[in-house]
């Protein structure tokens, strides 16, 4: 196997050769962002995520018959440490790859695997997650979308929301019920639904950012095959598990790691800003004192996503490190956004054309609440905290959860 250090050295000189470092007008910080001609990010992303793949440098903790390197989870964050600093369009990839990938691997058969982790890493498909319901959000368990079999198929009737990416997706992870008797862990099944067929519908939500990258979708008489189902019936709570431990560690484990990308946009906002700083030397001590502020909690969080990736690295799973990790990236990310709209003054207000940087740090303040509820709202992850680091006794729950 190759040492990390080796590794490093590899991805460090491809990025410099094959990549574009990011310019000032990169948005530095945000979960999903917007792009004004999606059809063209789409392609573009797709023709960087196959350059990965094809380089090595996607699924790298993955065993090489799925595309993989067979590399540690240190290699894996050396690499996200190395590519912070350049502009690779990753983000349409992150549910399938963070989320989707481990969780076929972990529980689907050798057909599953066949078929969808080689596309999965080389870009060709894109993949949703479709838990949330307008009932059930933060209790992903109260799900009532209902799924019943029909031979070697199953119809699926039901209402997702707050689904990221679904207007351009291939595939989508669904949790569904399928014994409605039974308790309502124990009553789900995991499906791969192909989002592309009749009885399918994605409606955008509008966000306050102007953009629509969260969706509705409702399902009405949905087929699914039954080869298409992840673990047996009634597992799906469990498969599901292995889902949400990943995206919380995806978002707060790594998204600490690599929010140098975050300080690296606030050093290039700080000079573009610089002459009035100096015109006002009372905002500069205040403003210095706001940036290391910012500096001292992401570094604690990345130190903190080490420790969460070390765990990983002896083979143990994290729990309630991944709640912490992602309670402390949404705090950090308010902070980021209020002081890199602060910091412009009047003209902070903009978010055209004619605003610093096209008005991005504008698009960050405005779409940063989104991931204090993606993965799990900031409420759920205090309780998780509170139950199973501070040993607080759980909040009552309604008989028969």
């Amino acid at each position: 196997m190759i040492g990390v250090e080796e590794f490093r050295a590899e991805a460090r000189d491809w990025l410099a050769a094959n990549v574009p470092l990011r310019s000032g007008d990169d948005n530095p910080a945000v979960l999903f962002p917007e792009r004004r001609d999606e059809p063209a990010y789409v392609a573009e992303a797709k023709r960087w995520q196959r350059r990965i793949a094809e380089a090595g440098f996607a699924g790298i903790t993955w065993p090489g018959e799925y595309g993989g390197r067979d590399l540690t989870t240190a290699h894996q964050v050396a690499w996200v440490r190395e590519a912070a600093a350049y502009d690779l369009p990753l983000e349409l990839f992150a549910i399938g790859v963070g989320m989707g990938g481990p969780t076929v691997l972990a529980w689907g058969t050798l057909e599953q695997k066949e078929r969808w982790l080689r596309p999965m890493l080389r870009g060709d498909e894109i993949w949703c997650q479709l838990f949330s319901e307008p009932n059930a959000g933060s209790d992903v368990a109260g799900i009532q979308t209902r799924a019943t079999a029909d031979g070697d198929e199953w119809i699926v009737h039901g209402q997702k929301v707050w689904t990221s990416g679904a207007h351009l997706s291939r595939w989508g992870m669904l949790i569904a019920r399928t014994d409605p008797e039974a308790p309502k862990h124990a009553g789900i099944t995991y499906f791969i639904l192909d989002m592309e067929q009749p009885g399918v519908e994605v409606r955008p939500l509008r966000q306050m950012t102007g953009g629509a990258n969260f969706n509705e979708v409702f399902l009405d008489g949905a087929r699914i095959p039954a080869a298409q189902m992840l673990g047996e019936p009634g597992m799906g709570w469990s498969v599901a598990l292995t889902t949400l431990m990943n995206e919380r560690t995806s978002i707060g484990a790594l998204g600490g790691l690599s929010s140098g990308a975050g300080m690296a946009a606030l050093r290039r906002l700080l000079g573009e800003v610089e002459d009035r700083l100096r015109a006002d030397p009372m905002q500069d001590t205040v403003t210095r004192q706001a940036l290391a502020d910012i500096y001292v909690r992401a570094r604690v969080l990345e130190f903190h996503g080490g420790r969460i990736l070390a765990k990983m690295e002896r083979g143990e799973i994290p729990t309630a490190e991944g709640s912490v990790a992602k309670l402390a990236l949404g705090d950090l990310l308010e902070r980021l956004a209020s002081f890199g709209v602060g910091v412009q003054g009047s003209t902070g207000m903009l978010a055209g054309d004619d605003a610093i940087g096209d008005g991005q740090w504008t698009q960050v303040l405005l779409g940063w609440p989104g991931l204090r509820i993606a993965g799990g709202t900031d409420e759920i992850m205090r309780n998780v905290i509170g139950e199973r680091v501070l040993g607080l006794p759980r909040e009552p729950r309604p008989t028969g959860t």
